[in-house]
């Protein structure tokens, strides 16, 4: 597997992410989707990264600096093709050293409290991550569960 910087051009990453927000509106109460779209996602303050296996796009994760010592990890999304031979944790594992390289004293995320998402939970569990109060300008909420971790 290949993970990359991504510019967001390719029409594959495009038609990923649109599937990733199909799914988080299906799930999410309006008022509780905090996904980015592809817009979002181009805000300078994210880097995007996209993992590969030969020509197939396998999965997604970002990081949107906060403040220069905090970042969040936003989009993370593996190829439900793909899942359970442990993309979601090798990407992962590559955010945390990308946050750990940057100086980020702490690196959170908000994920949602629906069984759909429990799978995400224990994996960001099994990495570290504890559940915490919600950050910079989320609200508690209680479709929303937020966790965080000093890399």
């Amino acid at each position: 597997m290949e993970i990359k910087t991504d510019d967001l051009t390719d029409a594959r990453v495009a038609e990923f992410l649109e599937q990733h927000i199909k799914d988080m509106r299906s799930v999410s109460p309006p008022e509780s989707k905090h996904a980015l779209d592809l817009a979002g996602l181009k805000h300078p303050s994210i880097t995007f990264w996209t993992a590969w296996e030969d020509e197939t796009l396998v999965g997604t994760a970002a990081i949107k600096e906060l403040e220069p010592t905090h970042g969040e990890i936003k989009s993370m999304r593996t190829n439900p093709a793909y899942r359970g031979r442990g993309i979601g944790s090798s990407l992962l594992t590559y955010l945390m050293n990308q946050a750990k390289a940057r100086g980020y004293q702490r690196l959170s995320l908000e994920t949602g409290a629906m069984p759909f998402f429990a799978p995400a939970r224990n994996l960001y569990a099994r990495h570290g991550f504890v559940v915490c109060e919600p950050f910079a300008d989320y609200n508690a909420d209680p479709n929303s569960v937020f966790m965080t971790i000093k890399p």
